[in-house]
């Protein structure tokens, strides 16, 4: 059974960083889109970054250039480095998987419908 738990969210102050991190187990595709979408209380899901199983990458125009999206495939873990936080970027983030690679990450980060995720970790960041 494919299992994500996220870890590393926080309250911070606007400008600070934060590492989001998700352990992935039972996930057994070869090729595949990961990612990550965040929900601010009240307001509708976006998906921020997307990853596939080659490290193509895909962003969100609102933290392009703050936020980076990485995988580290020994440790089945999967990253989210955010810098520059904003207040807007207060949210509580989900880490995502696809049922394998039937989609590229500029689609996945646009329809967002990920099959997995979990309980998310929450980020605040106070102005």
């Amino acid at each position: 059974q494919v299992r994500l738990v996220e870890s590393g969210g926080g309250s911070v102050q606007a400008g600070d960083s934060l590492r989001l991190s998700c352990a992935v187990s039972g996930y057994t595709y070869s090729r595949y889109v990961m990612g990550w979408f965040r929900q601010p209380p009240g307001q509708e899901r976006e998906t921020v970054a997307t990853i596939d199983n080659d490290d193509n990458t895909s962003y969100a125009d609102s933290v392009k250039g703050r936020f980076t999206i990485s995988k580290d495939d020994a440790k089945n873990t999967l990253y989210l480095q955010m810098n520059s936080l904003k207040p807007e970027d207060t949210a509580r983030y989900y880490c995502a998987a696809d049922l394998g690679r039937w989609r590229t990450t500029d689609q996945a980060l646009e329809r967002g419908n990920f099959a997995y995720y979990n309980q998310g970790t929450q980020v605040t960041v106070s102005s």
